[in-house]
C-alpha cells in the first residue's frame, strides 16, 4: 500500500493485524504439542500457515508505518 491509510482504515488494520497476532501466537502452542506426535502433514500445514500469517502481519505493519524519507 504506497497511499496514506485513512483513520477508519487504520482503526480496521489494527484489528486484523491484533487477530493475525494473536493467531500466530496460538499456532507456535500447536507446533510445539505437534513436533513429538507423528502427523507430519498437519505439522507442515500449521508451518505454513504461520508463515502466512508472518507475512501477512508484516504488510500490515507496512502499510500502518508511514514511509520516511531519509
Amino acid at each position: 500500500m504506497t497511499s496514506e491509510v485513512t483513520k477508519p482504515d487504520e482503526v480496521a488494520l489494527r484489528a486484523r493485524l491484533a487477530t493475525l497476532v494473536q493467531e500466530h501466537r496460538d499456532l507456535d502452542g500447536a507446533i510445539e504439542a505437534m513436533e513429538s506426535g507423528s502427523d507430519q502433514l498437519a505439522l507442515s500445514r500449521l508451518k505454513k500457515r504461520k508463515l502466512q500469517l508472518k507475512d501477512e502481519i508484516a504488510e500490515i505493519n507496512a502499510a500502518l508505518l508511514p514511509d520516511i524519507i531519509a
